[in-house]
Formats: C-alpha cells, sequence, structure tokens
C-alpha cells in the first residue's frame, strides 16, 4: 500500500483501543431501550428455539441476531434468562471498533494524516460511542457498508478476486442488516456517477499515478463483477432464508419496502425538521445540562469537502507546495466518492420525515472521514509553526472536548433527555420498578408469581418482557378485563386507574374480596412522561414488610 507507514499503523491501532476503552465498560449501566428489547426477544426464540423468521413488518434485517448468537455460544448461554446486556451489546461494540480498524486498509488513499484524524475521531464522536452500546443495527449497517466501500477500493488497486469477494459479502451484509441500505447503496452509485464526471474535469487525475476508483467498471473483468454479485446475493439469501430454512424470507426482503415506505410517510410521531440531525450535532442544549456539540467534526468536513471536490486546484504557489507532499500519491478519486457520497446521504436522510437519531450515524461516519481530510489540511495550510501549534492546540482541545461528551453520554447521562442521543428512552425508574416486583416474587409464587400489565399504548409494555423474561406468568393488556382480579402484581397507566380500581372491588364475590396498596412510594416514570402505576393485594404487601423485617433483623451489625 502506497504511503503506508509504520506510525500511521500503530496510531489508528492506538485509535481503536480508545474506541474499545470508551465502548466497552458498563454495558448493562443504561436501562435497555425498547427497540433493544424488542430486539432481545426476537433473539430468543433464535438462541433457544435454534429458529428465525424474518418480518417484513418489524425488526429490520437477521444480522443482528445471528451474530449475537456468537457471544451468547462463546458464554455457554442457552435461554434467554442466561443472556445480559453484555452479551447483546457487544456485538455493536465490535463493529464500532471494526470501523476503526478498517481505516487500515484505506489509509494509502485517503492519506495517512487524514485516516488517523478520521480514526481518532470515529473513536472519540460521542454519538458513534453511545450507539456503539445501543443493541440495533445502525452500528453494524455502517460498519458493512464502510468495509464495502474499502474492500471495493483494495480491489481496484491490486486487481485480487479476494477483495471483491469481500466487498460482496458487504453488499450482501449490507442488505440483510436493515432496509435502509437502499438509501446507502444509491447514494454510493450516484457518487460513482459524480466522480466519473469530475474526473474528465481533473486533469491532474491524468497524471496521478494511482488507479482510479472507476477502473472497477471501466477496466476490470466483468466476471469479477459478477462473482462478487453473486457473493452478494449468497450471503443476503442465506440471512433472510434462514440458512434455507424459510424461503418466503427472501421474497419478503423486497416487498419490506412497501412497508417501510408507508411507514416513513405516516408514522408522525417521529417526524422532524430537515435540519435535524444537524441541529443535533451542531449544538443541543437542554436546561441547566451540559452542552452538546459535534461541530468540530462538521467544520472540518466542510474543509475536506471543499479541498477534496477541489483537489490540488485549491492552492496556489507556496501553499501548494506545503500541500502536495501530505497529499503526493492520494487517491483524490476515492476522496471525491466519499465526499459526493456524504453529500448525497446527508441530503437524503435529512429529506425523509421520519427520523430517529442513530440513523444519522450513515452520514455521520463519512463526515468523519472527510474531517479527518479537513484536519490534514487546516494543518498543512499553516505557513508558520506558531500558527500550526494554535491549530494542534485547537484539534487537542475540540478532541478532548468530543471525548468528554462520549464519557457524560455514555457513564452520567446515558439515560438523561438532556443528552441529545437518549431519544425516547426508558428511564431508571425501570430498575425501582422491577426490583419491587422481584421482592414480591419472593414472597410470592417466585417465578411463577401472576403480573398483569394493563397499558392502552401497547409501547408502554417495552422493555418489561426483558427485564422479566424470567417469570412465566405474565401478561399484558390494552384493556382492563377480568382476569386482572388473579393477579399478585398489577402494573397499569394511570388512565386506566378508576376502571381497574372498579374491577378489582367489584368483581370479587363478598368474603373474598382483598384490598389494595400502592406498590411503589412515589411517582415512576417509564419514559418521561409515561408513569406507572403498581398494585398489590395489602396482605402481600404485609408478608414482603414483614420478611424484610425479618432480614434486616437477621443480618449481622458491625
Amino acid at each position: 500500500m502506497r504511503g503506508y507507514s509504520l506510525i500511521c499503523c500503530i496510531l489508528i491501532l492506538g485509535a481503536s483501543a480508545l474506541a474499545l476503552a470508551l465502548r466497552l465498560p458498563r454495558l448493562q449501566q443504561r436501562p435497555m431501550h425498547t427497540d433493544e428489547a424488542v430486539h432481545a426477544i426476537k433473539f430468543g426464540k433464535l438462541l433457544e428455539q435454534g429458529s428465525y423468521t424474518y418480518d417484513p413488518n418489524e425488526y429490520h434485517g437477521p444480522t443482528l441476531n445471528y451474530l449475537t448468537l456468537i457471544p451468547a455460544r462463546l458464554s455457554s448461554a442457552k435461554k434467554l434468562t442466561e443472556v445480559n446486556e453484555f452479551t447483546l451489546r457487544i456485538v455493536p461494540v465490535f463493529f464500532g471498533v471494526l470501523l476503526v480498524l478498517l481505516l487500515l486498509l484505506i489509509a494509502d488513499g485517503m492519506g495517512t494524516s487524514s485516516a488517523v484524524f478520521a480514526a481518532i475521531l470515529t473513536a472519540i464522536s460521542p454519538a458513534m460511542v453511545f450507539y456503539s452500546r445501543y443493541y440495533v443495527q445502525e452500528m453494524l449497517l455502517v460498519c458493512f457498508t464502510f468495509a464495502f466501500i474499502v474492500f471495493g477500493y483494495r480491489y481496484t488497486q491490486s486487481k485480487k478476486i479476494i477483495w471483491i469477494l469481500l466487498a460482496g459479502m458487504s453488499l450482501g451484509l449490507m442488505h440483510a442488516t436493515k432496509e435502509t441500505f437502499i438509501i446507502s447503496f444509491g447514494s454510493m452509485l450516484l457518487a460513482l456517477l459524480l466522480t466519473f464526471y469530475t474526473r474528465k474535469q481533473k486533469a491532474e487525475d491524468r497524471r496521478q499515478n494511482t488507479c482510479p476508483l472507476s477502473s472497477v467498471v471501466l477496466h476490470q473483468s466483468f466476471g469479477h463483477l459478477i462473482v462478487g454479485l453473486a457473493v452478494a446475493v449468497l450471503i443476503s439469501v442465506l440471512f433472510y432464508s434462514s440458512f434455507f430454512t424459510n424461503p418466503n424470507g427472501i421474497l419478503d426482503s423486497v416487498r419490506t419496502y412497501t412497508t417501510y415506505f408507508d411507514r416513513a410517510n405516516m408514522n408522525s410521531l417521529h417526524f422532524h425538521p430537515w435540519y435535524y440531525y444537524l441541529k443535533m450535532l451542531i449544538y443541543s442544549k437542554t436546561g441547566s445540562g451540559p452542552l452538546w456539540s459535534e461541530a468540530l467534526i462538521v467544520l472540518l468536513a466542510v474543509i475536506g469537502f471543499i479541498f477534496t471536490v477541489r483537489g490540488k486546484s485549491l492552492t496556489q504557489g507556496e501553499t501548494q507546495d506545503r500541500i502536495k507532499p501530505a497529499f503526493d500519491g492520494v487517491d483524490f478519486n476515492l476522496l471525491r466518492f466519499i465526499a459526493f457520497y456524504t453529500l448525497i446521504i446527508t441530503f437524503v436522510y435529512s429529506a425523509i420525515r421520519y427520523k430517529t437519531p442513530w440513523c444519522m450515524l450513515s452520514f455521520l461516519h463519512g463526515m468523519i472521514l472527510l474531517a479527518g481530510v479537513g484536519a490534514a489540511v487546516v494543518l498543512k495550510l499553516m505557513r508558520h509553526i506558531w500558527a500550526r501549534l494554535l491549530i494542534s492546540f485547537l484539534l487537542l482541545a475540540g478532541g478532548i472536548h468530543l471525548a468528554r461528551q462520549a464519557y457524560l453520554g455514555n457513564y452520567k447521562y446515558y439515560a438523561d433527555p438532556c443528552n441529545p442521543y437518549v431519544y425516547a428512552h426508558t428511564t431508571t425508574d425501570i430498575f425501582t420498578m422491577v426490583q419491587r416486583v422481584e421482592e414480591i416474587a419472593k414472597v410470592e409464587d417466585g417465578e411463577k408469581t401472576e403480573i398483569h400489565f394493563i397499558c392502552p399504548d401497547e409501547h408502554d409494555f417495552w422493555p418489561f418482557p426483558w427485564y422479566l423474561r424470567a417469570f412465566t406468568h405474565v401478561g399484558y393488556w390494552t384493556t382492563v378485563t377480568d382476569r386482572v382480579v388473579s393477579a399478585s402484581v398489577i402494573i397499569a397507566s394511570p388512565s386506566v386507574e378508576k376502571e381497574l380500581l372498579k374491577k378489582l372491588y367489584e368483581l370479587p364475590p363478598p368474603g373474598q374480596k382483598k384490598l389494595y396498596v400502592p406498590l411503589f412510594d412515589t411517582y415512576l416514570a417509564l419514559r418521561p412522561g409515561v408513569e406507572l402505576r403498581g398494585y398489590v393485594p395489602k396482605e402481600l404487601w404485609d408478608r414482603l414488610q414483614q420478611h424484610s423485617l425479618m432480614r434486616n433483623e437477621s443480618s449481622p451489625t458491625r
């Protein structure tokens, strides 16, 4: 690989270690988000029954589930009750770190300085760190997308079929991960066309000794491309068909786009203005919470984009002489492709009304790659040593600010609405609710304790199925039913309280009526603004109090 240095390799490996250090600790600390819990329960069926059926209406692609089997098997887990948050979240952690390591394979094309800066920014980006610890598909999609770009580029440089096979595998994994792969792939195709066009306009491209990105289409064996496409199709078919046990999953992977196009236009709950993502990245502050900003990445990305598109024509005379050594051998076709891809995918995601914060990772990663170029350019543009030291200090200060945000966002404000990446998230109150239920179960029927949830909105049941996965008699209802009188624990929305209490006191025959008391002694919210209340028979509550008293009396004192 041209321009590849041992120092570059060491620095990128160091950035990977930093990425792991920010992502790995305390994976069980943050409450499970609703989406995480849904995926976890879906995985439980695969783990326990060995079966998986792709659902074109929910859950996204199957790669997350199947890849989670690896840490589950390594931990000897055979049941969902033997799986914890670490087992689940280690999967996105792995791909979040791999995203940094992949820069080793593209450093010569980007320029070693640009690649090192990009590696560091990927490692410390608050959004990248936060969602690398989230059990959803997004980090996998971003990693497979970048792998497709990296392996495709390596093929243009070496003409070795191994790279086209790996590129095909990455494309297949993209498709098998999430339906939004179509946005990434479509953006890459448009970016490739723009790269072809601008290549004809740039005289310096004709003087480069590097093999242009477009050679994969214009000069290479058509057979290799067919083989790569075949591998992509095979990988996708394997996953969607549940390894040939569910052939309908293949067609469902195509039919699903009808569902998701409709959802993008109909689910107003997640509708946000076009600038939603950019505002979140540039400036976000809620109440007395800290300032959150990845403006450094956005600013450097703009600089990197301008330099990449303009190329060496942007600088002249002495300035060009300073810039040229740092970018000699760099493949500007590759950089332009990344620039156009980032611009297009940012525009598409901003234009779509349906928005959730983790979806921005796809274009944020492109921005980070361009920011790496921008940082290298800014340093080289400085003529005097003092100016260069000042820029270095500012970059260092900006990097420290990003790393500090990453730490605060994941280890202090991990479930706090003041954190912009905390979106419709479960509050830490759920730990209190679950603990109280488990305490009641100890003095009742243990795992067979009958627990009823009554919430008009089905979303308010989650993530309880995850936290109560060891209990065998848990029911979830959207209305109050007559069966509620048989429950030992009732958790319900305040909106059904009047009807609930009416049934509890009117349905049982005389002599069998029970007095109910609150299970929680304070206001508890599942999510901000979503209160849940608990009810338990007074007899059972008294038994719990007596058990607690006896336990305290038997505890040794110091």
